[in-house]
Order: structure tokens, then C-alpha cells, then sequence
């Protein structure tokens, strides 16, 4: 999947306005079960919403939202407060539900 570009991040962050949050990720941070967790929903949806509940400091959500863009193959669509949006795209065609403008505008 390419990089995604700044207006369809945007894109994808009006679509996520209205999706809740599917994986939590707590205390324990970034352990095998909330990677899995990712993954399940990644089957399910191309877009996800990963909340984090115990971390706050910015860079520590920097880094795990990293390495699960690393682990995933997803990309980060933006990050607001403790809530991150991630963007899988469908492997198969016909099961694609999001379609990418290509051009802003």
C-alpha cells in the first residue's frame, strides 16, 4: 500500500468521526492480545479506532501507534487525543468498502 497523503488522511478522518473505538489498549500497553485484537478488526473493517486508556504522554502513544502500523501493515490516519485512527486497506477487492480520492478537491 502507498503512503497516504495529507487530504486523504483527512478523508479518513471524517469517515472515522462516527466509529467507536474497537481496541483498547490499557495498562499493559502493546502486548500480543491487543495486536490480535488489531488484526481481527483489520478482517472486519479497513478503518479502526485504537483508544489508549492508560497511556497520556504523547510520545508514548507516538511510539506504540508505530509499532502497530509496523506490525499491522496499517497506516496512521491521525491521532486525536488518545484516540488513533488506522487504515487497512482491504487485501480483497471485493470486500473493499473505502475507496481513496486520488486528487484534493
Amino acid at each position: 500500500m502507498k503512503k497516504l497523503k495529507g487530504f486523504q488522511r483527512k478523508y479518513l478522518r471524517g469517515l472515522a468521526h462516527s466509529l467507536k473505538p474497537i481496541v483498547l489498549i490499557g495498562q499493559k500497553g502493546l502486548t500480543a492480545e491487543v495486536l490480535s485484537s488489531a488484526e481481527k478488526a483489520f478482517e472486519r473493517h479497513e478503518l479502526i479506532k485504537v483508544k489508549f486508556n492508560d497511556f497520556k504522554e504523547k510520545e508514548e502513544k507516538t511510539e506504540i501507534s508505530g509499532r502497530i502500523e509496523k506490525e499491522t501493515g496499517a497506516e496512521n490516519a491521525g491521532m486525536i487525543g488518545h484516540t488513533v485512527i488506522f487504515y487497512r486497506q482491504q487485501e480483497d477487492p471485493e470486500k473493499r468498502k473505502i475507496s481513496l480520492p486520488e486528487r484534493d478537491g
